[in-house]
C-alpha cells in the first residue's frame, strides 16, 4: 500500500514548516539532538581527566575488547534495522516495518544485557562506581549512554505496538524518521565511546 504525499493524513503528521524547510517536530529534535552532544561532551571530558585517577582500583586492563567489540556490532547492525524499517514504512509496506522495528530493539536489548553482564564483570574485580575518580567517571559516562539506548528500545517498541494498533501508519514516516535520527545517534555517540573510553586506554594500558 503507498501513501500519496499530497493526502491531508501526511501532511498533518509533518505539521508545520519552519523557515529553514523542516517540520517543528524534526526541528525540534535536531535541537534536543544537539544539546544531548554537550552533556556527552562534557562527561568525555570528565573520564579523560580522571583516566588515571585509579587509587588502588584496577584500571582499564580489565576491559574484555572482544566481548565488547561484539556488542558494538550489534548495536551498529541496529542501525541499518531502523534504516530498514523507515524505508518499509515509507513504501507503505507494515508487515516488514514491524519487523526491522522488532528487531532493532532486539539488537538493542541485546546491546544493554552485554553492558549489564559486563557491569557485573567489573564488580567482581572491584571496579564499583566508588572505588576511584576512574570508574566513577566511566559508569556515569557509559550509564548515561545505556540509558538513552533503553529510552529508545521504549521508542522503537511504542511505534511497534501502535502499528500493530493501526494508530502508527505509512501517513506517520516522519515520526518513524524522528525515532531513527535519535537511534542513530546513540549508535554514533557509542563509536566514538567504544574508541575513547575502551580502545585508546587499553591500548595505553597494554603499552605501559
Amino acid at each position: 500500500m503507498s501513501v500519496d504525499a499530497t493526502t491531508p493524513e501526511v501532511t498533518a503528521d509533518h505539521g508545520h514548516h519552519t523557515s529553514l524547510g523542516v517540520s517543528n517536530n524534526k526541528l525540534a529534535m535536531w535541537a534536543f539532538l544537539g544539546s544531548e552532544c554537550l552533556f556527552f561532551g562534557a562527561l568525555i571530558a570528565t573520564y579523560l581527566i580522571y583516566l588515571n585517577a585509579r587509587a588502588d582500583a584496577p584500571g582499564p586492563e580489565i576491559f574484555d575488547i572482544p566481548f565488547t567489540s561484539v556488542s558494538t556490532f550489534i548495536l551498529l547492525m541496529s542501525s541499518l534495522g531502523m534504516v530498514l524499517a523507515l524505508a518499509a514504512i515509507q513504501r507503505g509496506d507494515m508487515r516488514r516495518f514491524r519487523v526491522w522495528m522488532i528487531a532493532t530493539a532486539l539488537m538493542g536489548a541485546t546491546f544493554i544485557a552485554g553492558q549489564m553482564y559486563e557491569y557485573t564483570v567489573f564488580f567482581a574485580e572491584g571496579a564499583i562506581l566508588p572505588a576511584s575518580p576512574l570508574w566513577s567517571s566511566f559508569f556515569l559516562l557509559t550509564g548515561f549512554h545505556g540509558v538513552h539506548v533503553t529510552v529508545g528500545i521504549l521508542m522503537l517498541v511504542a511505534a511497534w505496538v501502535a502499528s500493530m494498533s493501526g494508530r502508527l501508519t505509512p501517513a506517520h514516516e516522519e515520526t518513524v524518521e524522528n525515532i531513527g535520527l535519535y537511534w542513530h545517534f546513540v549508535d554514533i555517540v557509542w563509536i566514538l565511546l567504544f574508541t575513547v573510553v575502551y580502545l585508546i586506554p587499553a591500548d595505553l594500558a597494554a603499552a605501559g
